[in-house]
């Protein structure tokens, strides 16, 4: 049940990042991270709303040890510094390639869940050194071209906001996976009415625009929230790794609808993805 779950959510992710990408070309990085944002704090607490989960007899905790107030603001707040390099990566640089080198993230939550005592078998291990590693060969060509610093940098810093963000998501999730990712939503609203006042705009979106804001914001959203989730059915090492394999999908979408040639590194990188994902499922 927690690998479906990483597994859809990985999905989500890289369809988010192809389509977030893809608008920061047109628009600000900023306003289109702004909106969707909180597009995803809106559907969030419609869906607290409908399932009722804090006016039950037995809400989940806020405060105190694994409590989901602290770990999801945190989260919150290192996740979108991720969303704000990445989507910035994505505009400057090929998405194919920025998009791989931030699924590094998922190194960070694995190495803690790692030292906090999880083994793995070592089918297991082998799946997760092939998923890693499919997911950044996707970079190969055009780092062996000379890519530029920006971009670098940028993927590297989503890597290090997203990978510190799964960290907490997991520890907030402990509680509430739907209660630490409207936290985390709440927590960046106050950035993004801040970014709002500094451009003195909500980004002037085409109305053909606006599904896509609304898939963006949405399918980030439920991304976070069925990982959180997924954490609690199994091995937290194992989830964070098949959570962090959308670059494929983003790679995948680019090809398709941007054209964006794949190169043999990069299938290579797909078959590995893949290996490792069936590898993991086996064991």
């Amino acid at each position: 049940m927690g690998s479906v779950l990483a597994l859809l959510s990985s999905t989500l992710w890289g369809a988010a990042d192809f389509f977030g990408g893809k608008l920061s070309k047109k628009y600000s990085p900023f306003l289109v991270l702004s909106m969707t944002q909180a597009i995803g704090l809106l559907f969030g607490i419609t869906l607290v709303l409908l399932s009722g989960e804090l006016f039950g007899s037995n809400p989940p905790q806020a405060f105190g040890d694994g409590g989901y107030f602290v770990p999801g603001a945190i989260a919150g707040v290192m996740g979108y510094l991720g969303l704000i390099c990445l989507y910035a990566g994505l505009s400057t640089g090929r998405m194919g390639v920025v998009s791989p080198i931030s699924a590094l993230s998922g190194v960070i939550p694995l190495t803690v869940a790692l030292v906090a005592g999880e083994v793995l078998t070592r089918g297991q291990a082998i799946g997760v050194v092939l998923a890693l590693a499919g997911a950044f060969c996707a970079s190969g060509p055009e780092l062996s071209q000379g890519l530029s610093p920006k971009p670098l940098f940028l993927a590297l810093g989503a890597a290090a906001g997203f990978g510190t963000a799964l960290t907490f998501m997991t520890i907030g999730s402990e509680s509430s996976a739907l209660m630490t990712m409207v936290m985390m939503r709440a927590t960046t609203l106050f950035i993004t009415i801040g970014l709002i006042l500094r451009y003195r705009t909500i980004g002037k979106f085409e109305k053909a625009e606006v599904p896509v804001l609304i898939f963006i914001g949405v399918a980030d959203f439920l991304a976070n929230l069925l990982l959180g989730a997924a954490t609690n059915f199994g091995l937290v090492s194992l989830v964070m790794v098949l959570g962090s394999i959308y670059p494929v999908v983003t790679a995948l979408l680019a090809f398709k609808f941007l054209n964006e040639r794949l190169h043999r590194v990069q299938y290579i990188g797909i078959f590995l993805a893949v290996s490792g994902v069936a590898l993991i499922a086996a064991a």
